[in-house]
């Protein structure tokens, strides 16, 4: 088989689950899994005849895709930040948004002086380790601890740090009742934070296949995370350290109101690309 005539096999059958344009895109990433071929590839080699036992492997992932399986969970693998991150189904698959976080926490970091030496940082809640990973990448001179309550999450995050080199040190814990006496220059977090009531408004693939306890919190207390990493922030802050969340956008202000309330200092509330209220920073004062 062509890969053109691949190309619109590929689209045929994921037309009504992605659309056009997602169906392409998601082919672009099986064919550079499969056959090591980028977009730029694809256009140059459309004619080239594709090895019968590539289609079957191909064949064999648009089954899973077309059963809503996301495609970064068939191939195990998906890329955040420039690096590679292994994934599976006890962790969530990292997103753009989170990309920004960890821009802005290495810019504000650097603006604050505060990226000597020895920087003590940990990203609660590390799934993948996505966040804290990318950190230890492009602040090679940080002291770097990545926490996690699920244990298949801890050894997927480890296989990630393994995978690029990244010397983190991994706490398995609940943050609700995690206690120690180390203190860090920069709390990071991306908790759970989708209400039950948001639900319907998902799509299948994501309700189907994420882990949904890295992601949901009941309606009543949406924000009980957050409580609890700013408690443990306001114990185990440096002086004027940085803390960081993304949020739901929907509960910006509230988070800023309790932060507020927690009594830390100089609280921004930034949007993402889609002009969406999805992350906070502040700094614990001097007691």
């Amino acid at each position: 088989m062509k890969l053109k005539d691949l190309a619109k096999h590929f689209a045929d059958r994921l037309y009504k689950i992605y659309g056009a344009e997602e169906a392409q895109a998601i082919f672009i990433l099986v064919i550079d899994s499969v056959l090591q071929y980028n977009r730029a590839d694809y256009h140059l080699k459309k004619d080239q005849d594709i090895e019968d036992a590539k289609v079957l492997h191909i064949e064999s992932i648009l089954a899973e895709l077309e059963e809503g399986k996301p495609v970064q969970y068939v191939l195990g693998v998906t890329f955040f930040y420039g690096l590679p991150f292994k994934v599976n189904g006890s962790v969530l698959i990292p997103r753009p948004e989170t990309e920004e976080l960890v821009d802005w926490l290495i810019e504000s970091t650097a603006l604050a002086n505060v990226t000597s030496p020895g920087l003590r940082i940990i990203d609660i809640g590390t799934g993948s380790g996505c966040i804290a990973i990318s950190l230890k990448n492009n602040m090679p001179t940080a002291q770097v601890f990545a926490l996690d309550v699920s244990e298949a999450a801890i050894e997927v995050a480890s296989a990630n740090a393994t995978l690029n080199q990244a010397d983190i040190e991994f706490i398995r814990a609940d943050i609700r009742n995690y206690s120690t006496s180390q203190k860090f220059d920069v709390i990071v977090s991306n908790p759970p934070y989708i209400t039950s009531r948001e639900k319907e408004r998902m799509l299948d693939h994501v309700l189907n296949y994420e882990p949904h306890l890295a992601l949901f919190v009941s309606d009543e207390r949406p924000l009980i995370f957050y409580e609890a990493i700013a408690d443990f922030a306001f114990a185990n802050l440096s002086d004027f350290g940085l803390l960081f969340f993304e949020i739901n956008a929907e509960f910006g202000q509230k988070t800023v109101e309790m932060l507020a309330a927690k009594s830390f200092i100089n609280i921004e509330l930034k949007q993402d690309m889609q002009g969406k209220d999805r992350m906070i920073k502040c700094q614990r004062a001097i007691i």
